[in-house]
């Protein structure tokens, strides 16, 4: 589903008036949060897809880390996890569904959280993912709401996976390059999370189906601001052009650009950096604004992170592209 979509099924949703509820579906923040106490606040969301890679475990990691990462773009800490599962029962072995949750286990365990029970489906495609709860001070949530003129825009991990997991699944990648692009959907944004509440920061998102782009673009709606982007700072995996100059495409990056079109100066960006802007990530970096005085800091403690932008006063578009 586009971000059009998704947009257009939302707005039959009325806002929540529960004045617990601190975040809700409509700056489409990555987790919803709800209060429990002056200091106590729930942080909840749910995620889950076909697989993206072959091996099980490594599947399981990769569906874990994404469906975490929500909690850790709000700034939270996760607490525990429910497995949702879609498994063709009777065409698969089960030891195929017993790897994916273990994969899912050890990374649920990795941060520092449980995994404490789920549900089954049977289905015609494998599907997996994780319902999470984390917890989070009141004080100290990330929105996407939060951006403030000023603030540098830092990305934490390249950007690139929907061209080259095309490309694993067209047998036309290189083992080296599907083995940096699991390693980084594998790896968790538990760090740069850490480090944006300790640099002062108040605004992050995590980088998944809706690409860079539509990410931003979320945060600068929001926000009331625009974003600008230096697209030639921004990281890209190795082997995310090779693919897009062999001609392969995916629908997501399709619905993005369409759906992103109008709302961004798009500059003299080319063809290449168009469809990587815009390509579907899984388990994407943290894009967070971060106070310009901290953001030396920030750098220091989250190895990878790059500055690729800044925030601007609203102007016409959402998101200006320079570099």
């Amino acid at each position: 589903m586009g971000p059009g979509d998704l947009r257009q099924a939302l707005a039959a949703l009325t806002p929540g008036t529960d004045a617990r509820l601190l975040i809700g579906h409509e700056t489409f923040d990555d987790a919803g949060i709800f209060r429990l106490s002056d200091d106590l606040a729930l942080v909840q969301t749910v995620d889950f897809f076909a697989p993206i890679v072959d091996d099980p475990y490594d599947f399981g990691q990769v569906a874990a880390a994404n469906a975490l990462s929500d909690v850790y773009a709000m700034g939270g800490e996760p607490l525990t996890a429910l497995s949702i599962v879609g498994f063709p029962t009777g065409k698969l072995p089960l030891e195929v569904l017993s790897q994916i949750l273990r994969g899912a286990q050890d990374k649920v365990h990795e941060a520092g959280a449980s995994l404490v029970g789920g549900h089954t489906v049977t289905d015609d495609e494998v599907k997996f993912g994780l319902s999470v709860t984390g917890r989070v001070h009141p004080d100290r949530i990330l929105s996407n709401a939060n951006a403030r003129l000023g603030d540098r825009l830092v990305l934490t991990k390249p950007i690139g996976t929907g061209l080259v997991a095309t490309a694993v699944k067209r047998g036309s990648a290189t083992a080296g390059h599907e083995a940096v692009m699991v390693a980084s959907m594998k790896r968790l944004n538990r760090l740069a999370s850490e480090a944006a509440q300790a640099c002062g920061a108040r605004c992050a998102t995590d980088i998944t189906g809706f690409g860079l782009m539509g990410h931003a673009a979320h945060i600068a709606r929001a926000s009331a601001v625009t974003l600008r982007l230096d697209v030639a700072a921004v990281p890209v995996l190795p082997g995310a052009r090779e693919a897009w100059a062999a001609g392969l495409r995916t629908g997501g990056a399709e619905r993005n650009d369409a759906f992103l079109d109008a709302d961004v100066q798009w500059g003299n960006v080319t063809a290449e950096q168009r469809a990587l802007l815009v390509d579907p990530q899984t388990s994407g970096g943290l894009l967070v604004a971060v106070p310009a005085d901290r953001v030396a800091d920030y750098l220091s403690r989250v190895e990878g992170s790059v500055i690729v932008g800044d925030v601007l006063p609203r102007g016409e578009h959402l998101i200006t592209l320079t570099g």
